[in-house]
């Protein structure tokens, strides 16, 4: 299978403009369907994918049959309700190809295990567990996000069309104390004190905000299961399922029954079960490292258990994934993080990249000082390692152009920086980030970043769908080369300003060139030293065909952007 697999991967390689000593004689395709499966497959690497985030009851609402459950009818704060969107909406949108036309080859959604069914009022208006950190029973799928048969539906979808899923999981706490959900045995959580962030022990051993118990994930000490835990499972009919499962967990791993173990549990089955090709670890820096070694350890035991059951629906041979976000870590800070009384590295721990909260003021300077600093730290003091980068997201007050008044260049910086990028929802549509409410029920905190996809923006704003045009070509352009996000950078022009990016791994060779802050009009993009005179280039953005002569490439349109390939 691994033979298969692997001349699949150079077939499409050859088929993605990789650079050949000889023309080719057939017109190649960039995207290939094996006839055994269907499945898109195409050359991919984590440290360049093109991550898409969403929020999953913001998104697309796929089915308004599930959009209220466990009388969750309280009236809530402006955004801090559900508002209907689901498993089945992404998968809508994946089978409409919206993420294919994008780019996109990883999709990372919020939570969807069981939510607490209550509300909490924390000053900021009565708020229900729509964005899916809160978990009650990590067993179990929110009904208001779906059922595990959508989110089966959803994964083989996604694979079906070359998306990675990477799966968004907590570890080191549940959600908050209501009157409909009680608070979990001391054995098993803290309430206290909370974190001051100061030093490693009140940044781990404390709880994140307060109301939000802490899982003991230091402990080795084993415990029982929470009672209303096991009356749960007894009313759903599934007690007797549930502990044989636990008990042939054990039994394998020989870990002692500890609350962290429980958890990493009941977290792979999904990996076990789905074939879920990564996590996304919220709250890294809130358990102790050894954690999230052991859930790696566990996931990819589940990720390579899965791949020998389904052969065939087997995206290629990357291990399985994990990215942490550790919130501060920026890529300039390299392989450690720094608590002030202990370093900590999280590379060493489970991790193959960690979230980048470096980008958003990196994106004030110019191209090149971004571009050449992460081509300089990645091949450096991360070699082997990556981090995703984003602008804006879920929680992140300062975000990178939260006005929308440059999603042009938001573009630009995200999918052209080294690295992996991490599309925020509505980025690529210039959804608001800067929902008000009214004076009499503001919008408050995290929650202005949080409304509903601007779907119907698509439609009656003109510029919305041009600023989608322009992340649809960067997004594809990415896609279908690594060179672009996992390759090495080199300016060849200061004015235009012209760079090349190349790839050279795992017998995939891959090289190309892009312009950017190009004049409207005719313009020329030297290319001397990269592609000799007489190589045949196509622009993707512009869909033409150049040739290279005198160690340049001559167009005339109006854009300011090029996207250069070897022309098939």
């Amino acid at each position: 299978m691994k033979n298969l697999l692997a001349a699949v991967i150079l077939l499409v390689t050859m088929a993605s403009c990789v650079e050949q000593k000889k023309e080719p004689t057939e017109e190649p395709t960039t995207l290939s369907e094996s006839k055994a499966d269907s499945i898109i497959k195409k050359p991919f690497a984590w440290e360049g994918a093109n991550i898409y985030f969403l929020l999953t009851d913001r998104f697309y609402n796929g089915n308004t049959d599930n959009d209220v459950n466990f009388d969750r009818n309280e009236p809530t704060g402006p955004l801090r309700g559900f508002m209907g969107g689901d498993l089945a909406g992404i998968t809508k949108k994946i089978e409409e190809g919206y993420f294919n036309e994008l780019g996109v080859n990883a999709i990372w959604f919020t939570p969807v295990v069981e939510q607490i069914h209550g509300s909490t009022d924390e000053n900021t208006g009565n708020t229900y567990g729509y964005h899916g950190y809160w978990a009650k029973d990590w067993t179990a799928l929110d009904p208001n996000f779906g059922t595990k048969k959508d989110l089966e539906t959803l994964v083989k979808t996604a694979h079906k069309n070359g998306i990675r899923i990477l799966m968004d999981v907590v570890l080191n706490h549940t959600g908050p104390v209501t009157e409909e959900d009680p608070v979990w045995p001391e054995e098993w959580v803290r309430s206290s004190p909370t974190c001051d962030f100061k030093t490693y022990e009140s940044t781990t051993a404390c709880t994140l905000v307060a109301n939000l118990p802490d899982i003991k994930t230091e402990s080795d000490e084993p415990v029982e299961l929470p009672d209303q835990l096991l009356a749960k499972w007894k009313k759903e009919g599934r007690l007797s399922q549930e502990l044989d499962e636990l008990q042939l967990f054990f039994e394998r791993t020989g870990y002692p029954r500890a609350p962290r173990y429980y958890i990493i549990k009941w977290l792979t089955d999904y990996v076990n079960n789905l074939g879920i090709d990564g996590f996304r670890v919220d709250t890294v820096k809130h358990a102790n490292e050894n954690a999230w070694a052991d859930l790696y350890k566990e996931a990819s035991h589940a990720f390579e258990n899965w791949k020998k059951m389904h052969p065939d629906k087997v995206l290629d041979d990357s291990p399985f994934f994990m990215v942490g976000e550790v919130y501060g870590y920026g890529i300039s800070k390299g392989r450690e993080y720094d608590f002030g009384d202990k370093k900590v590295d999280y590379f060493a721990h489970g991790f193959k990249s960690l979230i980048n909260f470096e980008l958003k003021t990196d994106a004030l300077t110019d191209y090149e000082s971004i571009f050449g600093k992460y081509h300089n730290l990645l091949h450096t003091n991360l070699n082997g390692f990556g981090v995703v980068n984003y602008l804006t997201s879920h929680d992140d007050a300062s975000p990178y152009d939260r006005g929308r008044s440059n999603p042009i260049k938001s573009a630009n910086v995200l999918l052209l920086t080294p690295g992996a990028s991490q599309i925020y929802y509505g980025d690529e549509t210039a959804r608001d980030l800067n929902v008000e409410g009214t004076e009499e029920n503001p919008v408050q905190g995290d929650a202005s970043l949080r409304s509903f996809m601007n779907w119907d923006e698509l439609d009656s704003i003109p510029r919305t769908k041009q600023i989608l045009q322009h992340w649809q070509k960067l997004g594809s352009f990415r896609n279908n080369h690594l060179a672009v996000g996992a390759g090495r950078h080199k300016r060849l022009s200061k004015t235009p300003y012209v760079f090349s990016r190349t790839y050279s791994a795992n017998d995939i060779k891959d090289k190309v060139v892009i312009g950017l802050d190009l004049p409207e009009g005719k313009k020329s993009l030297s290319v001397k030293g990269f592609f000799g005179d007489g190589t045949k280039l196509f622009d993707t953005y512009s869909q033409t065909q150049v040739t290279v002569e005198n160690g340049s490439v001559n167009l005339d349109n109006p854009y300011d952007t090029a996207l250069l390939e070897l022309a098939h």
